[in-house]
């Protein structure tokens, strides 16, 4: 399940280091001074999502008569030797020289130093983000095709920016945060982290692995050893848009229980990883779905606790290889694993449809549940 790169464009003076308010030049070991937070923040960003960190600044005159090397390089050294001491490793730095008469195209707002990331596939500048104390700042997002934060130290900009929010937000589509905490910075960036995970849960009667990502769909990959299972776990990928993999070997010669409900135990481990600490998602998600005859009725809720009402009537024992005494079971081990609420109800008279009603339904209300819709925990806890 290949993902392209994000990237956080993060600008180096007023945004991870004090800008000097004289001469704006950090030509010196003394004036080397972090903003505050950041090396805590940007250690959760590195630990907690696979965003490159990549540094664009402009160094006006850099080389020249008014800010020669010998006085930039041994602070800029610090700064990345501390970082590079926290855990925090940036994987490029681009430094433009020029002065902003000059118009170079390769000074931001200007793209010319970046256009690699611009041409190449390798990169989701659409989910990347550029993060700055200026709102060149936030035309480089704009003309790199990323999003865009705003960030800074000083309360009066601050005051200023939040006063204009509606109007700079308009002048620029990019921009989605306005912010004075490095804290909340990283909670929101890690809020558009990639929610993928892998599990391989391996025991004594199952080996299984599964690649799970929340908001990429690709082509699922499913492989039970039982049919209608795969089935079912196909709806699943398909109306829920969720990018999934699973193969599992289980010991099917004596009967599918443990197959069924391992595979249920490790897809809701998935969950757990992708969704992190829960920040921003709707968390709650139902579906009313009709096919022929039957009607199923899905809700859940991603409440950290977990809890199956379930009711269904079977006609039969089995539906292509599946036991239909199973399918309650797998929704259970689901939210076990999961951590999460479902209540779910089927009426009609073909198993098969009731049972691929239920997990259409399912994926329905799951794709509602996990959707990113502010900045903020869903609940009034303050933790999931």
């Amino acid at each position: 399940m290949n993902s392209k790169k994000k990237i956080l464009f993060l600008d180096r003076d007023g945004t991870l280091i004090v800008e000097p308010p004289e001469d704006f030049q950090v030509d010196s070991l003394e004036k080397l001074q972090f903003v505050p937070k950041v090396i805590t923040a940007l250690h959760r960003v590195v630990t907690q999502s696979d965003y490159l960190l990549v540094m664009v600044t402009n160094q006006d005159g850099l080389g020249t008569q008014s800010f020669p090397e010998d006085t930039f390089w041994p602070a800029h050294q610090k700064m990345m030797q501390t970082f590079e001491q926290e855990g925090i490793r940036f994987f490029d730095v681009h430094i433009d020289r020029t002065f902003e008469h000059e118009n170079a195209p390769t000074r931001k707002p200007r793209t010319g130093l970046l256009t690699h990331y611009m041409e190449s596939e390798e990169y989701d500048l659409a989910a990347s983000f550029v993060v700055g104390d200026r709102l060149s700042d936030v035309q480089l997002a704009a003309n790199l095709g990323c999003q865009a934060i705003l960030y800074t130290a000083e309360e009066e900009k601050y005051r200023k920016w939040k006063a204009e929010e509606e109007a700079l937000k308009k002048q620029y589509p990019c921009l989605r945060l306005i912010c004075n905490d490095w804290y909340r910075l990283a909670d929101y960036v890690l809020m558009h982290k990639s929610r993928r995970a892998q599990i391989h849960r391996q025991t004594n009667e199952t080996d299984i692995v599964v690649a799970l990502d929340l908001d990429t769909p690709t082509e699922a990959v499913i492989q039970t050893g039982i049919p209608f299972f795969d089935h079912m776990l196909h709806q699943v990928a398909r109306h829920a848009a969720f990018g999934l993999q699973l193969e599992v070997k289980g010991d099917l010669e004596i009967d599918e229980h443990h197959t069924i409900e391992d595979t249920a135990l490790a897809l809701g481990q998935a969950f757990v990883q992708a969704l992190g600490k829960k920040w921003g998602i709707r968390r709650y998600g139902h579906f009313l779905l009709p096919m022929d005859e039957t009607i199923a009725q899905v809700a859940v809720d991603f409440s950290g606790r977990p809890y199956l009402n379930f009711h269904a009537q079977w006609h039969r024992e089995r539906v292509g290889g599946m036991p239909t005494e199973m399918v309650k079971h797998f929704f259970a081990s689901f939210c076990h694993a999961a951590q999460c609420n479902l209540y779910m109800r089927v009426e009609g008279e073909n198993d098969h449809h009731q049972i691929e009603a239920l997990f259409k339904a399912w994926a329905r209300a799951m794709r509602m549940a996990v959707e990113i819709i502010d900045d903020r925990l869903p609940s009034t806890k303050g933790t999931l």
